[in-house]
């Protein structure tokens, strides 16, 4: 009899048709309630989801013949990890597939914070044009900071190159990766030196609210922020 694979999301085609190509049953459900899904677990082992509930110890108890757990995404929050792997279920994601998106979205964000394009645009579909109070602020000669040297992170220092401004990254868990894109600094040296601040963090029970107003009384010069990672990472 061969395994089977629930589907909760849709996902890219290439990975069901390389699992059908292993020999897998390959089965979608994509609109049943948590509890249905629940009842009817116990007959594959894998699921692939992406954001549509969360895996909770409850449902991994009734998953008993389950081996693993694909995210189509980077974040692992509603997935209960160490539950899933306590119990012999590996869990995957896939931190790097949507780095280049999520690189570019924070140029745009950037773009659009400094040059006020969504006040301009609003202004002139109303017939209203205000040059001076709406003048741009460059980029160049900027100094981004990243919090979070990840993929995520990584990939926006690389699309910053471009705009002739200074790239700082600090990483708790990871060190060595100064180099051609971005200088490592410490958490106090990006606090000095920061006039815009990336944050591109996991979320979690060490990172919920990492940015907060304590956070950022820490910054030397009034910054601009922008948050590409989860929107509990910062305390609003």
């Amino acid at each position: 009899m061969k395994q089977k694979i629930l589907f909760l999301d849709t996902v890219h085609p290439i990975l069901e048709e390389r699992l059908i190509q292993m020999g897998f049953v390959c089965e979608h459900d994509y609109t049943s309630s948590k509890e249905m899904i629940e009842e009817k677990i116990i007959n594959y082992i894998g699921i692939v989801i992406r954001s549509r509930f969360t895996i909770d110890k409850l449902f991994l108890d009734k998953a008993t013949n389950l081996k693993f757990i694909a995210r189509s995404g980077a974040g692992l929050e509603n997935i209960a990890v160490a539950y899933a792997e306590k119990n012999n279920v590996k869990v995957f994601n896939s931190p790097e597939g949507n780095k280049d998106a999520v690189g570019e979205h924070a140029i745009g964000m950037l773009l659009m914070l400094f040059n006020k394009l969504k006040q301009c645009d609003a202004q002139v579909r109303q017939g209203i044009w205000d040059r001076e109070a709406n003048r741009g602020i460059e980029l160049a000669g900027k100094t981004v900071g990243i919090i979070g040297y990840g993929n995520m992170g990584e990939a926006l220092a690389k699309k910053l190159i471009g705009f002739d401004c200074k790239v700082i990254a600090y990483d708790k868990y990871k060190k060595g990766f100064d180099g051609l894109f971005v200088n490592e600094v410490s958490l106090n040296e990006l606090f000095e030196q920061t006039d815009i601040l990336s944050i591109h963090l996991p979320l979690s029970e060490e990172t919920k609210h990492y940015v907060n107003t304590a956070f950022l009384n820490n910054f030397k010069k009034n910054i601009y922020l922008i948050n590409t990672a989860r929107g509990n990472n910062v305390k609003t």
